[in-house]
């Protein structure tokens, strides 16, 4: 396991849309592995593989619902709505105001290439959301309605 540097807002690996991952492999493995070390140490709720500098459809994240591993995550269902302030790894010393969905369902595979379908809410579903938009590259920036200097 190691740790692995954090891409910063103006690298063009940020902006671009993640591919599929198709290995369900050791290397893919190592990955989650490394992101989970990463976003620990960073104390983040979440870090998208493009974060890393790998353009493939992989996220973390570990709230107080625990630590997941999304692999090709899709957005299936979302309801209600809730506001609130945002930052990032890859955009450090800012935070911003964004309005997600209160309530998601998403499909995705395990690490093993097993489906799975998960419903999440409040901050989970918040953080699940912010993560999704790295691997179509979006960051939370292009959403907010206010941002401001930490």
């Amino acid at each position: 396991m190691a740790i692995r540097s954090i891409v910063q807002v103006g690298d063009d690996v940020l902006r671009q849309k993640c591919f599929p991952v198709e290995a369900f492999d050791e290397k893919l493995h190592a990955l989650l592995e490394d992101m989970k070390e990463t976003v620990k140490k960073e104390e983040g709720a979440g870090l998208a593989a493009p974060q890393v500098g790998i353009l493939r459809r992989v996220v973390v994240v570990d709230v107080d619902n625990g630590y997941f591993e999304f692999i090709n995550p899709v957005l299936l269902d979302y309801k209600g709505e809730q506001t609130g302030w945002e930052g990032c790894l890859s955009v450090r010393g800012k935070s911003g105001i964004v309005s997600r969905p209160m309530k998601v369902t998403l499909s995705y595979q395990d690490r093993f290439g097993e489906k799975h379908l998960l419903k999440a809410k409040g901050f989970f579903a918040r953080a699940i959301c912010h993560e999704l938009d790295h691997l179509d590259g979006v960051l939370y920036i292009d959403k907010a309605t206010h941002i401001e200097r930490n």
